[in-house]
């Protein structure tokens, strides 16, 4: 069975300038003394793993460890230095939700612009913007520019546009910290009415917890590279073992 997901031999290494110059004078003054001083960061190597049809993976690992770099090159975000992804199907991204608004703009105009980014018709925004705005409970402020919104009210408008539509795969990368603890349970059951509506799903968290309870199974990322992966549990237990030791 071909899975939904299929990362083949993934590798990311991004290029650091060592030089932090304060100004072009400094940095070309560097450059003819020195050179270009360069320094690579290494923070995949060589991952392969797939997920299939209606399966929840868990990404964990230490702060640094390269899980939101994989859910980015998953999600078409980032190119890899090398291998390759393959998804089959329409994929979702829930990654740093509000970075799609537009805070010059009203609610109601960056439902629409944050819809479009994530690939919505017009006519489609124009269905659901009703339930939209009534799942965001931001009725009394959707024309209302978002500069004059919290942070929280913004996550909360920019989570009810992501999640509108039961996509073939999704990636969640820490989303479930939406506001207030009350909307937190409500963003976290409509998570798992995707999980469970057979959406294909990679999912991060800091909450072993969650891991357990939403995740079929995990990955541990460790310097960058898959230092276990399996059972949900077995995994979890493994990597607090670890942490705790």
């Amino acid at each position: 069975m071909l899975g939904m997901i299929e990362v083949r031999h993934v590798t990311m290494d991004f290029v650091m300038m060592k030089d932090r110059t304060k100004s072009l004078k400094e940095f070309m003054i560097n450059l003819f003394k020195h050179g270009n001083q360069k320094e690579i960061l290494h923070v995949l190597s060589d991952i392969s793993f797939e997920v299939n049809r209606g399966e929840v993976l868990g990404l964990i690992g230490r702060n640094g460890a390269g899980k939101s770099t994989m859910l980015k090159i998953i999600s078409g975000i980032l190119k890899p230095t090398a291998g390759e992804v393959v998804t089959r199907g329409s994929v979702a991204p829930m990654l740093e939700l509000s970075s799609g608004m537009d805070m010059d703009l009203t609610g109601r105009e960056n439902v629409f612009l944050n819809g479009a980014i994530l690939g919505f018709s017009k006519q489609f925004l124009q269905d659901k913007f009703d339930e939209i705005v009534a799942f965001s409970e931001l009725e009394e402020f959707i024309d209302v520019p978002m500069r004059n919104y919290s942070s929280g009210m913004v996550m909360r408008l920019a989570f009810s546009v992501a999640s509108m539509v039961v996509p073939d795969i999704l990636i969640v990368d820490e989303i479930l910290a939406v506001g207030d603890e009350r909307f937190q349970h409500k963003s976290r059951k409509r998570m798992l009415e995707l999980m469970h509506s057979g959406t294909t799903v990679i999912f991060v968290s800091h909450s072993i917890n969650q891991m357990r309870s939403m995740c079929d199974r995990v990955a541990w990322l460790d310097g960058g590279k898959i230092r276990m992966i399996g059972d949900a549990v077995e995994v979890c237990e493994a990597y607090e073992s670890n942490m705790n030791a």
